[in-house]
């Protein structure tokens, strides 16, 4: 119940984070929570209650898919954040200071795309601490995702083999320094606990061989990602011809623009070069043409936003990295599906090879 009781508390001090409670509900206090869970017992119910029949429903939805033939892909990112029930009910697991600070928080180095790197925030772990209890709290999180999915991304994989750690008080990611993490040994625990369980790892950005390693040696499928295909690199893993089975393909994740948006802000010569890589004539349909290149490609799993599949811009983009506003507020409605579309899809996924028969 430490979710309820997480939420109860929030709402009776405004909100606030769990570092600016009373010391009493920041530390845990036994007597203090035990009041808590008397006085507003119902309350705690209410949202049980409510987290048992979110609980249901998408049991009837796995259950639903399973019996089409069809597979859930979930989403594990790899760091939670700090103002979550996660953190407040097992600080002991987390890079804190008495006061339930971070000492160190996550994001990456400065690079290419990103001058100041990327702060992200999260606190760290504390590896140590996990691997000598097991890594309980991680087994604990796969075995919800076993519950809920077929499939599931654990989102920045490199950061089972390092991890950019930042001083909290850095205002930037600048300055920090790679720390090595157990992955290996997580990883040997969840496949153990979980073998039937089908983890992709995201693998993008800067990968060193190390990463590499550490998913071939657990078979675990990496990313490639079409809207990065059109440099001028023959090594780049991302063009078509280049994609390996050991991948799972995407026109665009959520983290890009819409096909259609991303080749709308091209150069007349940019776009002449997309259709160059693809080794194709131009046309007006990019949309189609990135998702017919994903299916044609050996990867063992193509996927595509279903923006991509309706052919929409940017303002059906889903998020926009490093931007905190505005993200993850496009809704599909079931008037915006063509009629054609459903036997356009089999038509692609029929003559791509990819129908297998049930």
């Amino acid at each position: 119940d430490d979710f309820a009781l997480f939420q109860v508390i929030k709402r009776r001090y405004a909100q606030q984070s769990w570092v600016d409670w009373p010391d009493p509900w920041r530390h845990r206090d036994t007597k203090a929570l035990r009041t808590t869970r008397e006085q507003a017992g119902a309350e705690i119910l209410q949202i049980m209650q409510q987290q048992y029949r979110l609980d249901r429903a998408w049991t009837g939805i796995r259950e639903h898919a399973r019996d089409l033939g069809i597979e859930l892909f979930g989403d594990v990112p790899i760091f939670v954040a700090h103002d979550s029930a996660d953190t407040w009910s097992r600080p002991q697991d987390f890079l804190l200071d008495d006061e339930g600070q971070p000492t160190h928080v996550t994001g990456v180095p400065p690079d290419y795309f990103a001058e100041f790197g990327q702060r992200w925030g999260n606190p760290h772990y504390r590896w140590d601490k996990m691997q000598e209890n097991g890594f309980a709290w991680w087994i604990a999180r796969m075995q919800r995702q076993y519950e809920l999915f077929d499939m599931v991304r654990i989102d920045h994989f490199r950061g089972l083999v390092a991890v950019w750690m930042i001083e909290a008080a850095c205002p930037t990611a600048v300055e920090g320094f790679w720390e090595d993490t157990p992955g290996d040994a997580l990883l040997a625990r969840v496949q153990d606990a979980f073998p039937d369980l089908h983890i992709v790892a995201e693998d993008l950005g800067v990968i060193t061989e190390e990463v590499r390693k550490l998913r071939r040696k657990y078979h675990l499928p990496g990313m490639a990602v079409l809207q990065f295909a059109f440099d001028h690199f023959a090594d780049n893993p991302h063009k078509p011809g280049n994609i390996t089975p050991d991948t799972i393909v995407y026109t665009g994740t959520h983290d890009n623009d819409t096909c259609v948006g991303w080749f709308s802000k091209l150069q007349a010569h940019e776009k002449e070069f997309v259709f160059q890589v693809l080794e194709t004539a131009p046309t007006t349909d990019i949309a189609d043409l990135m998702i017919q290149t994903a299916m044609h490609s050996k990867a063992s799993l193509a996927m595509a936003p279903l923006q991509d599949f309706l052919g929409l811009g940017s303002k059906a983009r889903m998020n926009t990295p490093g931007v905190s506003e505005g993200n993850w507020r496009w809704r599909f409605e079931w008037d915006m599906l063509p009629e054609t579309l459903p036997e356009r899809i089999k038509h692609m996924i029929t003559e791509s090879g990819r129908l297998h028969a049930r």
